[in-house]
């Protein structure tokens, strides 16, 4: 089965995603768990953490079809040994946040080398720190997201993901989640069917699509190559629905979470039915 929603918010509590989520009809959703512009949060009470559980159940929602996202405070890829040890803790936080609630999946962007270091170094700290944090936590696994390729920014190819995924230890915890939009911008044309087919065709070769845990549908405002990050509403950019309906009809893309980023909310409703009907069709 196919599961796909966007991205909701958690203004008023976390637990009211799953009341936003039945509004749109959807089966999965993406979503913070904190402000994700502050490095600092109130901790989840029990109460609020046994609320969203118990909200998850009635709502009928499964941990696989709840792709959580981290701050964009973090950079486990920061050369300077203070400041990403401000973001190693942040983002062991944020691991801890989603194991609370129940969750296993939390998605975060590599980092940045910030040009102060050769990429390959700036990936091993990312991998030390993923390594590190995911030492404090059980279950919950480390989902690296592609990137658009803008400025110093890792993990824009999938050879760089694959380096990174090379030199994490604990495998075993560690996913992907490829975004649409970061991948037509990072010069992966997905404007055709078979330009989305050789990106899982090459994933697969360089990782596995085993280890595939979420995909971010967005359309993109810039041509492929452009190498910046500007989300669309699906079926209104330069990829346009032919990707978004075989993502939908591809039975390797089954039981992720398919979450929307998509620039227009008033248009999410229009566009989980049409990913969901394709899905049944």
């Amino acid at each position: 089965m196919h599961t796909v929603g966007p991205h909701l918010s958690i203004a008023g509590g976390l637990d009211l995603v799953f009341d936003r989520a039945k509004e749109l009809e959807c089966n999965a959703l993406g979503m913070f768990t904190k402000n994700q512009r502050q490095w600092k949060a109130k901790p989840i009470e029990p109460e609020q953490a046994n609320l969203f559980r118990v909200k998850a159940e009635e709502a009928g929602f499964k941990p696989n079809q709840i792709l959580v996202h981290d701050s964009y405070l973090i950079n486990l890829g920061h050369p300077d040994p203070e400041k990403r040890a401000i973001s190693l803790e942040a983002f062991r936080d944020e691991l801890m946040r989603v194991e609370q609630l129940g969750l296993r999946l939390l998605n975060f962007h590599p980092g940045s080398h910030l040009g102060l270091v050769e990429p390959d170094e700036s990936l091993r700290l990312v991998g030390q720190c993923i390594d590190e944090a995911l030492e404090h936590t059980e279950h919950t696994i480390a989902v690296i997201e592609n990137t658009a390729g803008q400025g110093t920014n890792l993990g824009s190819t999938l050879e760089e993901l694959a380096r990174l995924y090379e030199m994490c230890r604990t495998k075993e915890r560690v996913g992907f989640c490829l975004d649409t939009c970061h991948l037509h911008a990072a010069g992966y044309d997905l404007s055709t069917v078979e330009g989305l087919q050789k990106v899982l065709s090459r994933f697969d070769e360089l990782i596995g699509l085993g280890k595939l845990c979420g995909m971010h549908l967005n359309d993109a405002k810039a041509k492929a190559g452009s190498r910046l990050d500007r989300h669309e509403s699906l079926g209104e950019g330069t990829i346009g629905w032919a990707c978004f309906d075989a993502i939908a009809t591809d039975p390797r893309l089954c039981n992720i979470p398919l979450v929307l980023e998509t620039v227009d909310s008033g248009k999410w409703k229009a566009e989980v039915a049409r990913i969901r009907r394709a899905t049944q069709s």
